[in-house]
This record gives structure tokens, C-alpha cells and sequence, in this order.
């Protein structure tokens, strides 16, 4: 078992749902990107944003999973409100963002999860909800895509797919207890 999923003895899923306990690592309008480090075992401010750039929603990450880069399968929250670092919350996924990534290193999967978060006791949606709508999703792909190229990678959003195709890909992702 990694570092992550012993520091969090979370499994990526709540239960015998379908909801994901997801850790908040970067809050919504942060001009930074907070990342684990497992050595560490903390937080570690990871990259600044430019002037101005902040992230739409509150970002973190699913426990207990690798994803195609190497690192935890990515969630974006959609929620109005922020949470804190390290937070973690219970969440719906609605969609999958399937894009590919480059840099340097060569070409990889790095597809993000969109979700939104779920009442702890009653799992019904934490009121209000986002809609995401068709312009909400363009949105979303060309944040990602203008956040990879500032940081000298190509982000290629390839489609979105809807709430199976991402409990599929969480089920395939699952690091062995």
C-alpha cells in the first residue's frame, strides 16, 4: 500500500457506494497548487499560478488509486464553497474528462474527475449544486488546457464521459490493500 492510502486509511470509495472520499489538496481560488509528498508526509506548495489565474473549484485527489501519470486520480469538485487542504469530503462523480497529457517525458493518460460533493450523513448533493453545463465543460477542458501549457506540457482534452465510465475508471485504478 502507498504512503497516501496508509496516511489516509481511506479506500477510494465510501462504503458500498458509488460515492468517493476525495482529499481537498488545492481550494478553490488559490493562486497556488498544493500537492502530498509522500516523503513528507505534508502539503507542499507545488507550483504559483500567474497573476491572476486561480483554480475554478477545489481540487484534490482520490486515495488509494494510481492514475495514468503516476500520481492519485485527480477530482475537481464542483461546489461554491472552498474547503481547506487536507479536507476530506465525500463526493458524487457526474463525469470523467478523458484527456492526454505531454511533456518531456513523453505522452500520458491524466484524466480528471469532475464531481460533486454529498451530504456525509444523508448523501444527497450539498445544496447549491453546480450545474455542469455544456459551457461549464468548455470551460473546465480549457482551464486544464491553459494550466498544462503554462507549465510547458500539452493537455488534450480527448471527451467527456459520464458518471459509469468514471466509477469504472476509479474501480481500474485502485491500488491492492
Amino acid at each position: 500500500m502507498d504512503k497516501i492510502s496508509s496516511t489516509y486509511k481511506l479506500p477510494p470509495f465510501f462504503e458500498k457506494t458509488q460515492l468517493v472520499n476525495i482529499v481537498i489538496d488545492t481550494s478553490k481560488a488559490t493562486p497556488f497548487k498544493l500537492k502530498f509528498d509522500e516523503k513528507s508526509q505534508v502539503f507542499l506548495v507545488h507550483k504559483a499560478m500567474p497573476l491572476g489565474f486561480v483554480f475554478p473549484f477545489n481540487f484534490g485527489f482520490l486515495p488509494s488509486t494510481r492514475g495514468g501519470d503516476g500520481d492519485p486520480l485527480d477530482v475537481l469538485l464542483l461546489t461554491d464553497f472552498i474547503l481547506p487542504t487536507g479536507a476530506v469530503i465525500l463526493g458524487k462523480l457526474i463525469a470523467v474528462l478523458e484527456a492526454e497529457q505531454e511533456d518531456r517525458k513523453g505522452k500520458q493518460r491524466n484524466d480528471r474527475l469532475i464531481a460533486i460533493p454529498v451530504e456525509a450523513t444523508s448523501h444527497e448533493p450539498m445544496l447549491p449544486v453546480v450545474e455542469f453545463s455544456r459551457s461549464l465543460k468548455k470551460a473546465v477542458s480549457e482551464f486544464f488546457v491553459k494550466y498544462n501549457e503554462l507549465q510547458e506540457r500539452r493537455f488534450r482534452p480527448i471527451r467527456y464521459a459520464g458518471p459509469s465510465r468514471a466509477v469504472h475508471l476509479v474501480r481500474k485504478s485502485c491500488l491492492a490493500a
